[in-house]
């Protein structure tokens, strides 16, 4: 038998099937989806590769597959292929997605074992020699007693209970007593999460048809989408877990995709509240590999119902899904900013067809082009128009901060702010305070000179951080000292420009000085579970000012929160990116969100210098509705998605010449093979961050509806590329990227 393989590996040119004979003695133990080692081309050691084809025979003369590793389904490698293609990267790159976390190119993860002790008698034969006097010593005798109710206990166990050396076991071994088992540790996350049981709750008229609708779909076992587009705790969260439970009733598993991991513990203790945790599986980034590995078996060996993670957990190693749940939909995160650029929902969709499931998307501020397919047929609409425990809508009012400046207030706080601040704190309630943008300052600029310090490896501003007193990239991670002396000019008229969570939380201090505040953004969640703990602190021990980025806007449920400060809303609105409306909208709607979910009535602030913009007002009024119509209309005029695709060609390298090069060569390629009628290729042009981490970067758009024939005549361009590039240059193609920059 011959064995069709894909070598691991990145480059393009080995981007194909090399065949290999299966030895006899693992013929019966290899099949598609099999991971093996091989002897490849020159190299010493052996190299991973994936079987993508089993055939009879080869015109070639062929070595051997050396060892076999392990295993992944013929369905998953047929998702590999079509991914591979469609996001323009290795099949291999795929198939990594799909195999147990940890396990590596040239390493596996080892599993954590310890030795456990069994008795190796009957307990009556055991019992009987004591009685005759055969077994003497009483510290024997104390161990064995405690092994007749806790079989299975680790020596230290038995050591620390019982009093006793190891050396006693060891002679109790010798006499044929008991015997040591290796024994595999299972890392559990849930472990230390002790939550009470909790009651479904009864449905709303609006959720109820919204569940009922979801509900034919996974009780007929057909393929359908849905969006739920619901308002700010409208209780999209509870339709979820009451269509989780009838997808357990059936025998199959559900997939609860999240957006962040500061909104999974949240999310996790719902779950478990209502379905307990030897069910629930979890998968995302901050799980150290081991944790990641051990829940990854979890689910293969078919003892977890409920799978909760990121993006990723979309490739868990199941195929008995019953339905796909993607929260927060609009998300960015959940497409890929690396190889493979895939996008999460995308894949739940391919699933869902194969299996014959639903996928449900929900979102307050549903991306355009989901709300799109919803509008024109493609996907199922559901609307929450209502609060699930009846509560109002939060009051938003907007403060134009050019107004603020006249009046001679320059402080990070409108007058309006600082007196709602004020009146939450005496009123023992809880406030969140948004700034999208982590660090001290946002630049350092010489007033005399108009120098700007920038990071030697990127071409973009350095950050000052004041609490490590130092000056930080946040694209490449270089840091420096502060700048006190202008390198341009000498001078000493350095001055600090910008506002950052940190600086804001200093200010925060200054003014209300008796206030407990707390900061979350990415310079305070870097240890293990720190989302976790912040959260929980904020929650729990009566921290009464939340500051940070847009982790704190995203899904959270604080009941004591009632007012919530958007510190400048134009952030979002100043970007490079068809978007910007979309995310601002989003984002601000989002925060206003996290305020008056229980009973107290609640506000939002936002303070902004573009109050007349649609994208600010329309979030005052959460009026999404209007939002969406006059945004597609502006896109429709643009020609912007949803009635184009933007693809974006980036290249990078060292050589501004050999990027012009490639990137001509690239642009006349796809000029001379597409349709002018249906696609414009734009010249490329540096991109507007024209430098990261020492690679020169320069783009190129293309705008027109993606077809089958374009994917091809895009992949066949790169792999031209790569003849003529030689690794000097790094050129990748993505369609609707969330990053234009």
């Amino acid at each position: 038998m011959i064995a069709e393989v894909i070598i691991d590996s990145t480059a393009k040119q080995l981007n194909r099937t090399f065949d290999y004979n299966i030895p006899k003695e693992i013929e019966d133990y290899i099949s598609i989806g099999s991971t093996v080692l091989v002897p490849f081309g020159k190299m010493k050691d052996l190299e991973e590769a994936y079987v993508v084809g089993i055939k009879e025979s080869s015109p070639y003369e062929l070595k051997s597959i050396a060892r076999l590793k392990y295993n992944i389904d013929e369905n998953q490698i047929r998702l590999a292929k079509w991914m591979s293609k469609k996001y323009f990267c290795n099949v291999s790159d795929c198939i990594k997605l799909m195999v147990a976390p940890g396990i590596k190119r040239k390493q596996e993860v080892k599993d954590k074992k310890i030795n456990v002790v069994y008795l190796k008698k009957e307990k009556e034969e055991i019992e009987d020699e004591i009685q005759k006097g055969i077994i003497k010593s009483e510290k024997q005798k104390r161990i064995l007693q405690f092994l007749f109710e806790n079989e299975g206990a680790t020596s230290s166990e038995i050591e620390m209970f019982t009093d006793c050396s190891k050396a006693i076991l060891k002679t109790l071994e010798k006499n044929g007593y008991v015997e040591f088992i290796e024994k595999k540790v299972e890392r559990n996350p849930l472990e230390q999460k002790n939550i009470e049981k909790a009651e479904k709750l009864k449905l709303t008229d609006e959720q109820q048809y919204a569940f009922d609708e979801i509900k034919k779909s996974i009780d007929e076992n057909s393929y359908n989408e849905f969006l739920i587009h619901g308002v700010t705790g409208s209780g999209k969260t509870e339709i979820y877990l009451q269509l989780i439970e009838q997808t357990i009733k059936k025998d199959k598993i559900a997939i609860m995709l999240v957006p962040e991991i500061s909104l999974t513990p949240q999310t996790i203790e719902r779950f478990i509240s209502r379905f307990g945790k030897e069910e629930i599986a979890v998968l995302h980034s901050k799980l150290s590999i081991g944790e990641r590995y051990d829940e990854w078996n979890k689910i293969k060996q078919g003892k977890a119902k409920i799978i909760i993670g990121a993006r990723s957990a979309i490739f868990a190693p199941t195929n008995n899904v019953g339905i796909i749940i993607i929260d927060e939909e609009h998300d960015s995160s959940y497409k890929s900013e690396s190889s493979p650029r895939y996008n999460a929902k995308e894949i739940a969709s391919i699933l869902a067809k194969q299996g014959n499931f639903p996928v449900v998307l929900g979102s307050a501020t549903p991306e355009i082009n989901t709300y799109y397919k919803a509008q024109t047929g493609k996907i199922k609409l559901l609307e929450l128009t209502k609060r699930a425990n009846n509560s109002k809508l939060p009051e938003v009012e907007v403060v134009d901060l050019k107004q603020e400046l006249a009046n001679g207030n320059r402080s990070m706080l409108s007058v309006s702010l600082y007196k709602a601040i004020e009146e939450n704190l005496k009123n023992k309630k809880q406030i969140i305070l948004f700034l999208n943008r982590r660090g001290f300052s946002t630049f350092i600029m010489c007033r005399e000179c108009g120098y700007t310090v920038k990071c030697k490896n990127c071409n973009i501003s350095m950050t000052y951080h004041k609490l490590e007193n130092k000056l930080k990239c946040h694209y490449c991670g270089y840091e420096e000292k502060v700048v006190t002396v202008c390198p341009n000019c000498k001078s000493t008229k350095i001055r600090y420009f910008g506002t950052g969570t940190q600086k804001l939380e200093a200010e925060i201090n200054k003014i209300f000085p008796n206030a407990k505040t707390i900061r979350m953004d990415v310079d305070t969640v870097t240890k293990k579970n720190s989302h976790e703990e912040i959260l929980n602190k904020f929650k729990n021990e009566n921290i009464d000012i939340l500051i940070g980025t847009q982790m704190v806007v995203k899904g959270h449920h604080f009941p004591n929160v009632t007012l919530v400060g958007v510190i400048a809303a134009d952030g979002s609105l100043n970007i490079d990116d068809y978007r910007a409306n979309e995310r601002t909208f989003q984002i601000l709607t989002q925060v206003a969100g996290r305020a008056g979910r229980e009973s107290s009535d609640g506000k939002v602030i936002i303070q902004t210098y573009n109050p007349d913009n649609f994208s600010i007002e329309l979030s005052k009024k959460q009026d999404y509705s209007e939002f969406y119509k006059i945004e597609l209309l502006l896109r429709k005029q643009l020609k912007y998605p949803p009635f184009c695709d933007i693809i974006v060609i980036g290249f990078s390298g060292k050589n501004e010449a050999d990027i012009k090069k490639i990137s001509s060569y690239m642009y006349n390629y796809l000029n001379q093979n597409m349709d002018k009628q249906r696609y414009s290729v734009f010249n490329p042009v540096p991109s507007p961050i024209d430098k990261i981490q020492n690679k020169i970067r320069w783009r190129m758009i293309i705008k027109g509806k993606m077809t089958v024939g374009a994917y091809e005549t895009i992949n066949k361009a790169l792999k031209e590329v790569y003849k003529l590039n030689k690794k000097n240059v790094a050129v990748y193609a993505d369609v609707n990227p969330n990053n234009m920059i």
